[in-house]
């Protein structure tokens, strides 16, 4: 567990580094010249023409600050989740697998679990840390050290339950980027009302086009936190729904593979 914690951090800690260099080098290289470019060729058919209405360009509605620190937290979150998609469908492929070959029929007595559980723990180190293996030999170790059925089932029980608790706290940080995306968007809300506010003195003189682009800044970045929020939140809970899906597949499989052929007369 501790190594499987170690890896997920170090796994997290170059994803962002990964996501800042990708989405930074973007916005320099393409975005933000763009945008210039888009907001030049604006005042310059505006000053030709009084008339001219703007069309919404997307490379100047991300190209500020606050849009690049919530891609960079989008994607952030997006390689933690599929890491930890990665790992459920791991667990999910051993529910395939007849990890415990009992015939229909067959009696496990308490005296039988070391030997049924001999190709548990022949399994790579990499398979016997999963929920299901652990599972397995949790049960057939109770079973032979207590020769009862039913603190087999309790015990199977609180191990799977704990395991989706796990489960469900580490998507804790997952969670705290999608709260944190909307409030960065609100940080620029503010800024740009604030820049706007500033530049109020030059709209009383009849130029508003520092108003109209520093409110376009504050808008403009309210409007891409809540899509990427919104996003973020329907992948969080399909992976929670996976999570629990896979624990109650993972009981449902040792009772039926395992704890029904029980028996300890």
């Amino acid at each position: 567990m501790k190594s499987s914690f170690s890896t997920e951090f170090v796994f997290q800690l170059f994803s962002l580094i990964i996501a800042i260099i990708v989405v930074h080098t973007a916005y320099v290289g393409v975005i933000r010249p763009n945008a210039a470019a888009v907001i030049e060729e604006q005042r310059v058919m505006m000053a030709q023409d009084p008339d001219y209405v703007s069309e919404r360009s997307g490379f100047v509605i991300v190209k500020d600050f606050e849009q690049e620190a919530c891609f960079v937290l989008m994607f952030w979150a997006l390689s933690i989740m599929g890491y930890k998609a990665w790992g459920a469908s791991r667990e999910k492929a051993l529910l395939n697998l007849d990890l415990v070959p009992v015939s229909d029929g067959v009696r496990i007595l308490p005296e039988d679990s070391r030997e049924y559980a001999r190709p548990l723990q022949a399994l790579p180190e990499s398979q016997r840390s999963l929920l299901l293996p652990r599972a397995l030999l949790g049960a057939l170790g109770r079973f032979g050290a207590t020769r009862n059925v039913q603190d087999v089932s309790s015990s199977t029980h609180t191990l799977v339950t704990s395991e989706a608790e796990r489960l469900e706290s580490e998507l804790s940080m997952i969670r705290y980027i999608a709260w944190a995306i909307p409030s960065i968007g609100f940080i620029g809300t503010v800024r740009g009302i604030g820049a706007a506010l500033g530049l109020a003195h030059r709209a009383v003189d009849g130029d508003i086009s520092g108003v109209s682009q520093s409110l376009g800044t504050a808008f403009n970045s309210t409007f891409i936190a809540l899509l990427i929020s919104i996003f973020l939140m329907f992948l969080v809970h399909q992976l929670q729904l996976l999570q629990e899906r896979l624990a109650f597949d993972a009981e449902s499989y040792v009772d039926q593979r395992l704890i029904r052929h029980m028996h300890a007369d």
